[in-house]
């Protein structure tokens, strides 16, 4: 099994998912230069934050061409699939333009809270992500992606939230599976043997 470099901008969920990931038996570093994220075999941009300062933070250590550029596996969590669109309300910034569309604030509605905290039941839609249609899985967020093309499984929230998002070799996550029990566990083999 090949090791997994966390991306680090200096804050985040960076503790909790290396304890997920080294239960799963996977060797994982952490990289916060150009040349050590390029040279990664697999590589996961972790969640927890607000975009307009992930985005900051990605500038000031020069890592947008590198990630924009990362050929083999990818996985963003939470707030890393929201970076993985063009844009984000929160903080109004331009994210790594990899997947089209811009990330919205929830809103709120009677009986629906915002953030949305706590588990929800997914929808899914592809087979090899170790997810299944009833699986209940953890969510900590203000905004969303917008649902499209891209969304293999999904979550409602008062709206539909894209849950599972994938393009080319990079995956998505809004939920958090290092949180997320059993369902999360298969998720994540599923996207170390992908």
């Amino acid at each position: 099994m090949s090791s997994v470099t966390l991306v680090d901008l200096g804050y985040g969920n960076l503790g909790s998912l290396e304890t997920a990931l080294r239960r799963l038996g996977v060797e994982v570093g952490r990289a916060s230069d150009p040349a050590a994220i390029a040279a990664a075999d697999r590589l996961l941009l972790p969640g927890v934050g607000a975009a307009g300062f992930a985005m900051q933070r990605i500038a000031a250590l020069g890592l947008k061409d590198a990630l924009q550029g990362f050929a083999r596996p990818a996985l963003g969590i939470c707030l890393g699939m929201h970076l993985l669109f063009e844009r984000s309300e929160e903080g109004d910034v331009d994210a790594l333009g990899l997947l089209p569309g811009e990330v919205r604030k929830l809103l709120p509605r009677p009986s629906v809270t915002v953030p949305h905290m706590g588990w929800s039941r997914l929808e899914v839609t592809a087979k090899d992500i170790g997810l299944n249609d009833g699986d209940y899985v953890y969510f900590a967020h203000s905004y969303a992606a917008p649902d499209g093309p891209s969304t293999i499984a999904r979550a409602f929230h008062g709206e539909t939230v894209p849950a599972v998002v994938r393009s080319d070799n990079w995956t998505g996550a809004q939920f958090h599976p290092e949180r997320s029990g059993p369902a999360g566990a298969r998720f994540l083999s599923a996207w170390l043997t992908s």
